[in-house]
């Protein structure tokens, strides 16, 4: 099993010049993307034009498979969920309209797996358990997985911020986002606690994002 570890972010700005709304998600290309499975909103926070505003995101390495409940293209909450870590697998069943992921076993090296043997198509979801959290917070969703079939995920926790208005929390992203990426991180390769910086060129409108 890996070692777990947590990631305190920090965004802030001061007297940003404009307001902008910052859009976090595990975006990042792979295999599949927008096909198979599609990445969902993880935090979305606003910062006004004048003064100071700051926000923060906790992420934890503890990955989970959940059985997403969906409403309106948002991943509301989830009905059971089984915290796995890479190279397991576990079994979606489902008796008396009740949904359950069998205990973690090994499985194939390097990703995660999820096998539907509910007898119905199912969504799932991966993504990872907070301290404190019942249920995980989705990253990526998987819909229309058949019976029989199985997901297979391979997550690294690269986290992409965007300046758009476009999205809420939790929402699915459907396709690819039409603005700039303006800050890209390997969250394992932090230190685990980070501040950074938004700012906005005032000449040509630019966000840009960096370490305090």
């Amino acid at each position: 099993m890996s070692h777990l570890f947590v990631r305190n972010l920090t965004f802030q700005s001061n007297d940003l010049g404009k307001e902008a709304t910052l859009m976090l998600a595990f975006d990042a290309d792979i295999e599949g993307l927008y096909e198979e499975f599609f990445p969902v909103v993880w935090k979305v926070s606003k910062f006004g034009e004048t003064g100071p505003y700051r926000t923060r995101a906790t992420y934890t390495s503890q990955l989970a498979f959940s059985k997403p409940q969906v409403v309106d293209g948002n991943i509301v909450d989830a009905e059971t969920a089984v915290k796995i870590n890479v190279s397991e697998r576990t079994t979606l069943t489902e008796a008396n309209d009740v949904y359950h992921f069998s205990p973690p076993q090994p499985g194939a090296s390097g990703v995660l797996q999820a096998v539907n043997a509910t007898g119905a198509i199912q969504d799932i979801a991966v993504g990872f358990v907070s301290p404190g959290d019942l249920m995980p917070q989705p990253a990526l969703y998987f819909n229309g997985v058949g019976d029989g079939s199985h997901v297979t995920a391979r997550f690294t926790p690269i986290l992409r911020a965007y300046i758009t208005s476009d999205y809420q929390e939790t929402a699915i992203i459907r396709g690819a986002i039409d603005t700039p990426v303006v800050w890209s991180q390997d969250l394992a390769a932090l230190a685990e606690s980070t501040t950074w910086t938004l700012s906005r060129d005032p000449s040509n409108g630019h966000y840009t994002i960096v370490q305090s």
